[in-house]
Order: structure tokens, then C-alpha cells, then sequence
């Protein structure tokens, strides 16, 4: 009977959302544990940082601004961003050839690839293959695992340790670019939806670390009121009126509330760390999103939607990095095309 064949569909959706809740915090609380994971240890930079230096006038050659990219709940690893994700990053590399661009994995601690070395890698090589040949269900299975991971980074009990192992993770990734704690470089990091949250939650710790200034944009961020917002440099929140997966940060997390005056993310933006930048009329992602370079705004702006977001993005680094505000002024003109291949296909962006 079609009813019941609905029901049982209905039901293994919801114990599978279930299931991955009950494992979610799994690796979190490993990796706190000492029994897997990277060898930095985020509370030891904390506890003992390493002194800062005057750092001396910058050449041309050197490296003057570090920005970290979070991907959206769609990815399975780093190397997995969708096209309009890495065109976005290639884009700020050439309007912004002072900086350096890291990329990782955020629902993971360890940085490990769903496809790779875990219990369930069959089961995520799999999703992703099917995933990439057009299958629905494939891409929420993988968005469903990684938005628990979001959730744990927004908990009260289990954030914290989450999110130090997310700030020791991106300090890790720093270290391998070539960022020295004592040059008190700035650092943004850029959350793209659930990378939003996790950009947050890790961006007090990293600032503890590094006695660096670290900024935080949230493109299109499902973000909870976090209380290491109140310890952040600046928030650059990207947000739209048809943006509805965004929304939900303000539904579910009563901190946002308006009528809660007392919790952090409400004291941020009396305190001015938090700016809400509306972007108009992007959805969340795919086309018509923040990234899609083939929709428009009206004229006479004109600007794609890709080069609204690029070029607000680039005004919000420059802003918080004195040291490239030059490279920002005579970089690629705003009204650059991202490059396009013939047949490109947009891969992983059904809601992250």
C-alpha cells in the first residue's frame, strides 16, 4: 500500500536522523580523550602561547593576511567544495594576492575525510558517488550527518570541546601555510552555512592562541548565540530575505530571540561586533544563491550575485587588514566573470 510504504520511508528517515544525533559527538569526545587526532593541542597554545613580535613593515612577497574557508554542510571533505565554491576562493586569492587561503573540513576535528579512514567510509563513498550522479537522498544523508556536527558545535555541553578541536584543527592548517603564532598576522575565517556556526564556536580560541585579530564572515551562517561572540574582533553576517535555511539559526536558538536582551548574541550587537549585512535578494545556495554568478541584481547595479558577495567580502577582509587595503585597491576590477567551463555542473549545494 502506498500509505504504508510512505510510513516506512518516513520512519527510516527519522531513526537514521536519530542515529547520526547519538553518534555525533562521538569523535569530538575521542579526540578530547587523546585516543585520535592531530598532535596541537589548542588549550596548550592557550595555557602557554607562544610570546608576540613586532612584526617589521611588510614587503610585497610576504604574507599579510591568512584566510580560512569553512564549506557549507554539503561537503564530505576539503577537497570536496562545490564549482561555485572554489571560483569564489580563486577570486579572493586574485583580488587579494597579499593573502593566503586555507581550506578544511569543519564536521570534523580531525579533519578526516568521510570517505576516508572511518567505520562508515563504504557508506559515504557511496552517498558521495550517488550524490554526484544526481541522487536526492544521497546528498541530505550527508547533509544530515554533517548538521548534527553543527549542532554539537552550538551545544552548551559539548561546543566547547568541539569547537577547540575546530580552533586546533585550523591552527594546525595555519601552521602548514606558513603562519608563525608570533607574527600576529589577522585571520578571517569564512563560514558558509553550518561553517558559520563552527567559525564561531573556534574563532575565541584561535584569538586566545594566536594574540591575533580574527574576524568572522558568516555567508548565509546558521549560527547559535554563542558566548565566544562576545570575545570576537568583528562578525560580518551575510544574510537575505529569501534566504530561509539561514532563518533557522533565528528560530531554533533562543538566544537570538530579540526578547532574551541578556545573551550573547544580542550583546554583540549592542557592542557593535556583530554587522548584519543584507544581501538582498540571493537565496542560500545553487541557483539564485549568494555564489550564482548567472542571476543579477536590477539595474542599475547590475552585478551579478556572485560579484555582490565577492566584492562585500573583499571590503569586509580589507576592512579588518590594514596591510592589504592596497592590494585591495588595485586588484581585479569588481565586474570580473568567474571563469565558467562548458557543462560545469553544480554538485552538493542542496542546502549547505
Amino acid at each position: 500500500m502506498p500509505f504504508a510504504d510512505a510510513s516506512v520511508l518516513i520512519l527510516v528517515v527519522v531513526v537514521g536522523f536519530l542515529f547520526f544525533g547519538a553518534l555525533a559527538p562521538f569523535e569530538t569526545l575521542g579526540w578530547w580523550a587523546g585516543w585520535y587526532g592531530d598532535d596541537l593541542d589548542v588549550a596548550a597554545e592557550v595555557e602557554h602561547p607562544e610570546p608576540p613580535t613586532v612584526a617589521p613593515d611588510p614587503k610585497p612577497a610576504e604574507k599579510r593576511h591568512f584566510i580560512v574557508f569553512l564549506s557549507g554542510i554539503h561537503s564530505v571533505s576539503s577537497e570536496t567544495y562545490s564549482r561555485r565554491e572554489i571560483q569564489l576562493l580563486e577570486h579572493l586569492r586574485r583580488r587579494l594576492p597579499g593573502a593566503t587561503t586555507v581550506e578544511l573540513f569543519p564536521y570534523s576535528v580531525t579533519n578526516r575525510a568521510l570517505t576516508g579512514q572511518r567505520i562508515f567510509a563504504r557508506v559515504w563513498r557511496w552517498a558521495y558517488r550517488h550524490k554526484l550522479s544526481g541522487a536526492g537522498f544521497a546528498g541530505f544523508l550527508i547533509n544530515f550527518r554533517n548538521v548534527w556536527q553543527v549542532a554539537v558545535s552550538a551545544d552548551r555541553r559539548y561546543g566547547p570541546i568541539y569547537n577547540q578541536g575546530s580552533a586546533s584543527l585550523i591552527l594546525r592548517g595555519l601552521k602548514k601555510q606558513g603562519y608563525n603564532l608570533g607574527d600576529s598576522i589577522p585571520i578571517t575565517l569564512i563560514g558558509y552555512s553550518g561553517g558559520g556556526q563552527i567559525a564561531t564556536g573556534a574563532a575565541p580560541y584561535l584569538r586566545d592562541a594566536m594574540h591575533a585579530p580574527v574576524r568572522v564572515i558568516s555567508l548565509g551562517g546558521v549560527m547559535s548565540s554563542d558566548p565566544g561572540l562576545l570575545s570576537l574582533d568583528k562578525l560580518h553576517h551575510f544574510y537575505s530575505q529569501n534566504d530561509r535555511v539561514e532563518r533557522l539559526g533565528s528560530i531554533f536558538f533562543p538566544g537570538r530571540w530579540p526578547v532574551l536582551p541578556y545573551s550573547p548574541w544580542n550583546q554583540a550587537k549592542k557592542r557593535g561586533v556583530i554587522e548584519l549585512i543584507d544581501m538582498g535578494p540571493p537565496v542560500h545556495s545553487g541557483q539564485g544563491g549568494y555564489l550564482d554568478a548567472e542571476s543579477y541584481l536590477p539595474k542599475p547595479d547590475g552585478r551579478s550575485y556572485f560579484e555582490l558577495t565577492l566584492d562585500t567580502m573583499v571590503a569586509c577582509i580589507a576592512a579588518g587588514s590594514p596591510h592589504i587595503r592596497d592590494d585591495y585597491e588595485t586588484g581585479d576590477e569588481p565586474g570580473d566573470e568567474p571563469s565558467r567551463e562548458p557543462g560545469d555542473g553544480e554538485e552538493g549545494e542542496r542546502v549547505g
